[in-house]
């Protein structure tokens, strides 16, 4: 037997005024993924046989990481696109930007590494310490954000030593490149 209770049509509903809010570990990833960057670039950056360059290549750290970061806010913005007003559409496209800040805080070890380099004249080294140090981060931020997540610690520490080959890989290639 049918329902007699007749059905109205529901009118469409707006669409939500903000995209939901990302997981609390969403962030951390971003800093694996600025810790790599700084590690490729560090390892680029640095020229056997040319002159010695921590500011400026603290510098191109910084303006890569920036770049990225505006570009992946970007792309996320375009493909996650809602109806609304001009400004709403605007303030999305902030908040996208705004959530990418983890990937350009996580190379700021690398850029206080080079800038401190610079500063001190310390100029043999730099590389070889910033990548061992850029994969003892890789291996904390998988182990942290593994925990955060719900992974047990065993399973938490093999993340994060995932994450740490990432960082052993630009050591190699590193080394087998130059």
């Amino acid at each position: 037997m049918a329902d007699p209770t007749p059905t109205t049509p529901q009118p469409p509903q707006p669409p939500a005024p903000f995209p939901p809010p990302r997981r609390g570990a969403d962030w951390m990833f971003g800093g694996v993924y600025g810790t790599v960057l700084a590690s490729g670039l560090l390892a680029a950056l640095d020229q056997k046989g040319g002159d010695y360059t921590p500011f400026y290549d603290a510098s191109w750290v910084l303006v890569t990481a920036a770049a990225a970061g505006l570009a992946h806010g970007y792309s996320h913005h375009m493909t996650t696109h809602q109806r609304g007003s001009a400004a709403h559409r605007w303030h999305l496209l902030v908040r996208a930007l705004w959530n990418e800040w983890p990937m350009i805080a996580a190379t700021l070890p690398t850029v206080l590494l080079l800038v401190v380099s610079g500063l001190a004249g310390w100029d043999s080294g730099v590389t070889a310490v910033g990548l061992g140090l850029n994969t003892a981060l890789l291996f904390a931020w998988g182990s942290f954000v593994a925990l955060r997540v719900g992974y047990r610690i065993g399973s938490a520490l093999l993340i994060g030593l995932a994450d740490a080959t990432i960082g052993l890989a630009i050591i190699v290639a590193n080394a087998l490149i130059k």
